[in-house]
């Protein structure tokens, strides 16, 4: 299954991993190198120092290509930015921000930088400024979200630029991914899928929570602050959606999540953390290795593929 995404990126498959914050390590990025796909590194909020210890743990378990995501609202963006470069970091994916001002930095280490988009707007923007692909994310994926579903978004977003297209949000499975190439993609993004795999180390307790979660089980908060959030329910959920209901503050809503998704990752409160995870959650029913799961995903795609030609 070789694309334009496979050939920018060296890797065997048209597979990425999402930089989840605090659940994306160095032990899952290599696995799904290893596996054939692109694994990634999620910098959050961290600081440069934790990012640049991830990056040469990785390559001491990987001879493949990976990448690190940087989250541009981080107070250590720029420190992060800087150390990918001095890294020489393969590839770079972006999100709550624009990329622009590093897009010199970057390029000049021949790194492949692939912004996250949830409009036709900001993915014309981003291939007017040297991004080599785009993501484009749809309201069904967890954490921070847009307005427009994946299967609105992608062919959309395909039809306005010439670059090629990752397709991210609602895709769990060799279906998703079939459907993902015919809207027009050349890749997806899997985020949530890969938190339940044997190499995600985070506590058992949010494996287990994405295990039981049913389909309707995911909530979007914060759209009376312009960050919307999806999560699967809970008792914090449940919280903040009354506060913003009765008008709540700013303030009083982000001290409500503050530190709620690492709350929930390493200490496993999934009552009052923030359980980010996409509307598929309610789709994986067992835990496996990356390599397996991205050798069945692979598989199951082509299957249903070869059925419609």
């Amino acid at each position: 299954m070789q694309t334009r995404v496979t050939g920018l990126l060296k890797t065997e498959y048209p597979i990425i991993q999402g930089g989840m914050a605090w659940v994306a390590d160095y032990h899952l990025a290599a696995a799904v190198s290893n596996g054939g796909g692109l694994g990634m590194i999620g910098a959050a909020n961290a600081p440069a120092e934790w990012v640049a210890e991830q990056i040469r743990e990785v390559r001491k378990r990987t001879d493949r290509p990976f990448g690190v995501n940087i989250m541009l609202m981080s107070p250590h963006a720029d420190e992060v930015a800087r150390t990918v470069a001095r890294e020489r970091v393969p590839v770079v994916t972006t999100g709550a921000g624009n990329p622009e001002q590093y897009m010199t930095l970057w390029k000049e280490k021949d790194i492949r930088v692939i912004p996250v988009i949830a409009s036709v707007a900001m993915a014309k923007r981003m291939e007017k400024c040297g991004a080599d692909t785009v993501v484009a994310e749809g309201y069904e994926s967890g954490g921070h979200v847009g307005e427009s579903t994946t299967m609105t978004l992608v062919p959309q977003v395909c039809d306005a630029v010439n670059i090629p297209v990752i397709a991210a949000g609602g895709i769990a499975d060799g279906r998703g991914i079939a459907a993902a190439l015919m809207l027009g993609a050349e890749g997806v993004q899997m985020g949530t899928r890969f938190v339940v795999t044997k190499e995600c180390h985070i506590h058992p307790a949010y494996k287990e929570r994405i295990l039981k979660a049913k389909d309707i089980d995911t909530k979007v908060t914060g759209r009376s602050t312009g960050h919307p959030v999806r999560a699967l329910r809970n008792d914090m959920t449940k919280r903040y959606l009354e506060l913003e209901q009765a008008g709540a503050s700013m303030e009083e809503l982000e001290y409500l999540t503050l530190g709620a998704l690492r709350r929930a990752v390493t200490e496993g409160d999934v009552l009052n953390g923030s359980v980010m995870a996409g509307q598929i959650a309610g789709m994986i029913h067992e835990e496996t290795d990356c390599r397996t799961l991205i050798r069945q995903l692979i598989e199951d795609a082509e299957k249903r593929m070869k059925v419609w030609r």
